[in-house]
C-alpha cells in the first residue's frame, strides 16, 4: 500500500471518528431533552479499485422503530379520546349532586312524595299544601338547571372541537413544510435529524387530536393520511373543516391540497373523536334520559291530580294543547269517565258519564246518547246544558261550570296511550308544560295525520360516527292517514327507506331504526310542517331531533293557578256513590293527596332513552336506574381512561427504549470513537515518520 493510500485511509478514519464523536456528544447533551431521538453515524467501507481505503460517511440516522412509533401514536389517540370523555362525563355526573347528600337530585322526588303524604293527614292546611308545591317547584327547577348545564357542556365541547381542528390544520401545515426541509437536507447529505425530531413531536401532538396513519416518504419526511387513506400532509397540507349545526351530528371534512372537494373523513380516536362523541352521543343520552324521567314523573303526578277533586271545586278546567284535533284525540279511547257538576259546598248537581267503549254519554245515570269522535263535543255540550259548557281550541279542551258551580272528574277506567280522559287532555294538571313532552300521541295507523299537505321535513341520515350519508326531503302527502305519512317517510326514493325505517308503536310513538350494515341514524335539518293552521310540526309532536329532545326537561312548571293559591290543589276525591243533592266532594278529604304520594310506585312505560331501552317500572325505580346509569357511564369512562393511559405509557416506554439516549451506551461509544480517533491519528503519525525515514535514506 502506498503512503498516499495509507494517509487517505487514516484521514477518513479520523474524520469518521470526529463525526461519530459529535453525534455521541449531541446524544449525551440531549439526554433530558423532550422529543429528542438518539442519532447514529452511518458508516461503510471505502473501496477504490477493489482495494479498501478507509471508511465512508453516509450521513446521520435517527434511531427509530416504525412499528413502535405507530403503536405509540395509536395509544396516544386512545388516551386523549378517553381523557376528554371521562372529564366531561364526570362534570355531567357532578351536576346531579352527591348521592349521599340531602341535595342529591333524585332525593327531591322522594321529598315530593313525602310532602304529599304529610298533606294527606291535614289536607286543609295551607302550609302543608305550600310545602308540597314548593318541593315540586324545586324538583322541576333543578331538572331545568341540570338540563341547561348539560347543554352548556355541549357548547363548551363544540368550542374545543373547533379549536382542535384549527390546531390540527396548523400541525399539518408545519409537518408538510418540514417534509421540504428534510428532503432538501437529505439531497445535500446534511444532518436533517433536528427537523425530523421536530416533525416527530408535531406528529405526537397531532395523534393526540386525531388518529392518523404515518408512513415514510422516499427522500425523507412522512406522509400523513386519514384512516381511509386521504392524504392530509405530504408536499402540501390538506385543509380540515369542522361541520356542525345545532340539529345534526358533527363531522370533519378534508380538502386535499389542489382540490376543491371536501371529503368527510373518519376519525375513530383522539381528543376530537372523544369530544364529538360527547357532543352527539354521551351528553344527548343524559339529557334525553333526564327528559324521559322528568316527563314520566310529571305524568304520574298529573295522572293522580287529574283523578282527584278540589274543594271548593273550580269553575273551569282548562286543558293543554294536545297537538291534535278533537275527533282524532277522542278516537281510540276506551273505558269510562265521569264529569260531575257540584256547587260551592261540594253538593252534586249533575253527573255526566262518558262511556268511550260504547260511545255513549249519559246524564245522572239515564240512558246513554250515542256519539262519534266528530260529534263528541256537541254531545258533551248537550249533557252540560244549563250547568256548563265545553270548548275546544288550539288543540286544548276546556270545561266550564256556570251559575257558581264547580267541576270534579273521576277518571274511572278511561284510557288512551296509558292516560285517562282528564289526564290525556290535561284538564286538571298539577304541572303545566310549555311545549310537547309526552310523545305517546295515541295516534294509530288509521287515524288522520292532520298535517297540511305539501309541508316538508328535511332529514339527514348519518353513520354512527356522524358522517353524512344522505339528506332527504319528505313532503307531507295528500293521503290522509298516519300510515300514509309513515309510508312517505319510508319511501326509497324520497325518504329514509334505503337506510332504515320509521314505525308507529301502539301508543303512537314515532321512532326510527337504522338498517344494517350501516345502522344509520336520523336527524332533523329543518321542519316546516304543521298540523292544522299554526299547529305542531312533525318533529315537535313526535319528539324527533336533537333540538326537541334537549329542551324537554326544562319545559315544566307548576300550574300557575295552583302556585298562586295552593288551596286550589285537588287533594280529595269525587264520591261516585253520592246521588244528586248529596255531598260528593268534601273538605278535609286526603284521598287525592295519598294518590299523589303513591305516584312514584305506579308502573309506568318509559320509552327508550339514554342507556335504557323501553321498560316498564315505577318512577322511583327508574330514578335509581337513571342515577346508576349516569354514575356507571362516568365510571366506565374513567376506567377506559386509566386503561388507555397504561397502554400509552407502555407504548411510550418501549418506543423510548429504542429512541431514547442510554448514557452507559453513549459513554461506551464515546470511548470507542476516542480510541478510533487516536488510532487514526497514530497511523498518520506513523506514516509521517515512515516518510521522513524514506526521505533521509535518499
Amino acid at each position: 500500500m502506498s503512503l498516499t493510500a495509507t494517509l487517505r485511509t487514516a484521514s477518513s478514519g479520523l474524520n469518521a471518528a470526529q463525526a461519530a464523536l459529535r453525534v455521541t456528544s449531541d446524544n449525551i447533551a440531549n439526554v433530558n431533552t423532550p422529543g429528542y431521538v438518539r442519532k447514529a453515524l452511518n458508516q461503510q467501507p471505502l473501496v477504490v479499485n477493489g482495494v479498501g481505503q478507509g471508511v465512508a460517511i453516509n450521513g446521520v440516522q435517527r434511531i427509530t422503530d416504525q412499528y413502535l412509533q405507530s403503536a405509540s401514536l395509536s395509544a396516544a389517540s386512545d388516551k386523549e379520546r378517553w381523557n376528554a370523555v371521562a372529564e366531561y362525563l364526570d362534570n355531567a355526573q357532578s351536576l346531579f349532586g352527591d348521592p349521599s347528600a340531602d341535595g342529591f337530585f333524585f332525593n327531591r322526588l322522594d321529598k315530593i312524595f313525602g310532602a304529599f303524604t304529610t298533606a294527606a293527614d291535614d289536607p286543609s292546611s295551607t302550609l302543608l299544601r305550600s310545602q308540597a308545591l314548593g318541593n315540586v317547584e324545586d324538583f322541576l327547577s333543578e331538572a331545568g338547571r341540570i338540563n341547561d348545564q348539560i347543554v352548556s357542556l355541549g357548547d363548551t365541547v363544540e368550542t374545543r372541537i373547533n379549536a382542535g381542528v384549527n390546531r390540527a390544520n396548523d400541525l399539518l401545515d408545519q409537518i408538510s413544510k418540514l417534509n421540504t426541509d428534510i428532503k432538501r437536507a437529505s439531497l445535500v447529505g446534511a444532518d436533517s435529524s433536528g427537523s425530523e425530531n421536530i416533525q416527530s413531536q408535531l406528529l405526537d401532538e397531532l395523534a393526540g387530536l386525531m388518529n392518523v396513519r404515518v408512513s415514510p416518504r422516499n427522500g425523507g419526511g412522512v406522509d400523513v393520511r386519514s384512516v381511509e387513506g386521504v392524504l392530509l400532509a405530504g408536499d402540501e397540507a390538506a385543509k380540515l373543516t369542522y361541520n356542525s349545526t345545532d340539529s345534526t351530528p358533527a363531522y370533519i371534512t378534508a380538502q386535499p391540497a389542489g382540490s376543491s372537494n371536501q371529503q368527510p373523513i373518519q376519525i375513530t380516536s383522539g381528543e376530537m373523536r372523544g369530544l364529538m362523541e360527547l357532543r352527539d352521543v354521551e351528553l344527548p343520552k343524559i339529557y334525553d334520559q333526564l327528559g324521559e324521567f322528568v316527563s314520566r314523573a310529571v305524568d304520574q303526578l298529573n295522572a293522580a291530580h287529574n283523578d282527584a277533586a278540589a274543594y271548593p271545586p273550580p269553575a273551569t278546567l282548562a286543558g293543554r294543547d294536545t297537538g291534535l284535533d278533537l275527533p282524532t284525540a277522542v278516537s281510540g279511547f276506551s273505558g269510562t269517565s265521569t264529569v260531575a257538576i257540584v256547587n260551592a259546598q261540594g253538593v252534586l248537581q249533575r253527573t255526566i258519564a262518558i262511556d268511550f267503549t260504547n260511545a255513549t254519554i249519559s246524564v245522572n245515570g239515564g240512558a246513554g246518547a250515542a256519539f262519534t269522535p266528530a260529534t263528541f263535543l256537541a254531545g258533551l255540550n248537550t249533557a252540560l246544558t244549563g250547568v256548563g259548557n265545553a270548548t275546544f281550541s288550539g288543540g286544548a279542551l276546556t270545561l266550564n261550570a256556570t251559575g257558581g258551580a264547580g267541576l270534579a272528574i273521576d277518571e274511572g277506567t278511561s284510557q288512551k296511550a296509558g292516560r285517562g280522559f282528564s289526564h290525556f287532555f290535561g284538564l286538571n294538571d298539577l304541572i303545566k308544560q310549555t311545549g310537547f313532552t309526552n310523545y305517546a300521541t295515541g295516534l294509530q295507523p288509521t287515524d288522520a295525520h292532520g298535517f297540511t299537505p305539501g309541508g316538508v321535513i328535511n332529514l339527514r341520515l348519518s353513520t354512527p360516527d356522524g358522517r353524512p350519508v344522505r339528506d332527504v326531503s319528505v313532503t307531507i302527502p295528500a293521503a290522509p292517514t298516519m300510515a300514509d305519512l309513515v309510508n312517505s317517510l319510508n319511501s326509497n326514493a324520497n325518504g329514509v327507506g334505503l337506510y332504515g325505517s320509521f314505525s308507529l308503536d301502539p301508543n303512537g310513538v314515532l321512532s326510527f331504526t337504522g338498517a344494517p350494515p350501516l345502522d344509520a341514524q336520523v336527524s332533523v335539518i329543518n321542519d316546516n310542517t304543521a298540523r292544522g293552521v299554526g299547529g305542531a310540526s312533525v318533529s315537535q309532536l313526535f319528539g324527533l331531533g336533537a333540538l326537541e329532545r334537549q329542551a324537554r326537561a326544562g319545559r315544566f312548571q307548576v300550574n300557575p293557578t295552583l302556585d298562586a293559591n295552593p288551596n286550589k290543589m285537588a287533594l280529595g276525591k269525587l264520591d261516585l256513590t253520592a246521588a244528586v243533592g248529596q255531598v260528593a266532594v268534601r273538605p278535609g278529604d286526603g284521598q287525592g293527596a295519598l294518590a299523589l304520594a303513591n305516584a312514584g310506585e305506579v308502573a309506568t312505560l318509559f320509552q327508550k332513552a339514554g342507556s335504557l331501552g323501553q321498560v316498564t317500572m315505577t318512577v322511583s325505580r327508574y330514578a335509581s336506574e337513571f342515577g346508576g346509569a349516569v354514575g356507571r357511564g362516568a365510571a366506565a369512562a374513567e376506567t377506559r381512561k386509566s386503561s388507555s393511559e397504561a397502554v400509552a405509557n407502555e407504548a411510550n416506554n418501549r418506543r423510548q427504549s429504542v429512541e431514547g439516549v442510554n448514557l452507559d451506551e453513549e459513554l461506551v461509544n464515546l470511548t470507542t470513537y476516542q480510541q478510533a480517533f487516536n488510532a487514526s491519528a497514530r497511523m498518520i503519525q506513523a506514516t509521517n515518520e515512515l516518510f521522513d525515514v524514506l526521505v533521509n535514506m535518499l
